[in-house]
């Protein structure tokens, strides 16, 4: 993909979040959640547009705004609109879990499913995607708690700007985990070569 076309989209994504803090600031709750549906429609029709895909993580994102949207403009009440964040991440968390459980994560598979020559080992991955998932299970909880008890502002910021400096802190602690298990895996093969190289 054309990296202005990334930019653009790394731009779009906010911009439904961005426009719920601006109007709820400035106009009645209605208006607010109305403008941030009517941008939740446009930044799925960019991905659209742009990648020439819609991810179907998008579109369950989508339909999940689009019915606590309409929760909150039946009611007047913003919390359900803003509950999304939420929502998604302990969704997609028990959705990883559920099939971490029965011994496939999606990381997994996706990777095998790849026809790549040379695959990290599966540890690896496995390690990755139980971090994820409690990763998305907490920053799922943490969100919910913003929405409910901080302001928009509060929670206009952790949506767009703080939730990538959240997972960069989360992608730095994965960095040295990684190299952590890296360590152990060669010394445990080096290990293993010795024994073998010694047994009579």
């Amino acid at each position: 993909m054309d990296k202005s076309f990334s930019k653009s989209f790394f731009l779009i994504s906010f911009l439904p979040a961005i426009a719920y803090w601006y109007l709820d600031e400035y106009y009645p709750v209605r208006i607010a959640i109305t403008g941030g549906l009517i941008l939740a429609i446009l930044e799925i029709t960019a991905e659209k547009i742009i990648v020439k895909h819609v991810h179907t993580i998008s579109k369950a994102n989508f339909f999940l705004i689009l019915f606590l949207g309409c929760l909150s403009l039946l009611g007047e009440e913003g919390i359900w609109f803003k509950l999304q964040p939420a929502i998604t991440g302990v969704g997609v968390s028990s959705f990883m879990f559920y099939r971490i459980k029965i011994g496939k994560g999606l990381l997994v598979e996706f990777l095998e499913s790849l026809p790549l020559k040379s695959k990290p080992p599966m540890f690896f991955v496995s390690s990755m995607e139980r971090h994820l998932t409690y990763y998305f299970f907490v920053t799922g909880l943490f969100m919910g708690y913003v929405a409910i008890y901080e302001s928009t502002d509060v929670w206009a910021f952790f949506k767009t700007i703080g939730n990538y400096i959240l997972f960069a802190i989360f992608y730095i602690f994965e960095i040295f985990w990684s190299r952590k298990l890296a360590k152990d895996y060669a010394r445990s093969k080096m290990e293993k070569e010795v024994l073998l190289s010694t047994k009579p």
